[in-house]
């Protein structure tokens, strides 16, 4: 890796970009998550992706390489370390390191496959089964999420009615139990199972 980098430190909820800015240079995440989202000029929010230690960001990276300004937003969504690398350098690293130009070209390469995921989700996925997958996602291994029908609508790619509807439906069902910003979830077997449908 390249020496010529900046240290990149910030707090959880920290905005690291905004639509119309110009990139700084290429991000290596040590630690923690940013989340990457695209909001509508009606101001729905939909989750594009998130990056993690050895994640490429795509916003960045076509930034550095085509010269546009970033086209979402990314936040800090736990506290962050990194590092971030001038435009320079990440150009002389690409053409001149074969072992990074690698390391960021199977990132992107990743990156891409999470975006096929997320189209094949909201193209060909039904709703009851995205948000499942969102839930045992959010979940881990614990029952309890702190989460809006907000930030769920964004995270499935679907309105915030959508969704608010549809938890009604979990919850009658005995799948979850809404409380006031958090769920519970009461049967993670059969939201696995909905998870587990192909449609």
């Amino acid at each position: 890796m390249p020496q010529h980098t900046q240290p990149l430190i910030c707090p959880a909820g920290t905005v690291l970009f905004r639509p119309g800015q110009d990139c700084p240079g290429f991000v290596r995440l040590l630690s923690g998550t940013i989340r990457v989202t695209l909001t509508a000029a009606n101001g729905r929010e939909v989750v594009l992706y998130r990056v993690t230690p050895g994640d490429v960001c795509l916003q960045t990276f076509a930034c550095l390489t085509d010269g546009r300004s970033y086209s979402a937003e990314g936040v800090a969504e736990t506290d962050i370390e990194g590092e971030i690398m001038p435009h320079a350098q990440f150009r002389q690293a690409m053409s001149a390191d074969p072992e990074f130009r690698a390391e960021v070209m199977q990132g992107v390469a990743r990156r891409f496959a999470d975006f096929q995921q997320l189209v094949e989700d909201v193209a060909l996925t039904g709703f009851d089964v995205r948000l499942a997958r969102v839930l045992l996602r959010l979940a881990g291994a614990g029952h309890q999420i702190s989460v809006t029908h907000d930030a769920l609508a964004a995270e499935t790619a679907s309105g915030r009615a959508f969704v608010s509807r549809r938890l009604g439906e979990f919850a009658r069902r005995g799948l979850v139990r809404p409380g006031r910003g958090r769920l519970t979830l009461l049967d993670r077997d059969g939201l696995e199972r909905i998870a587990s449908e192909e449609r």
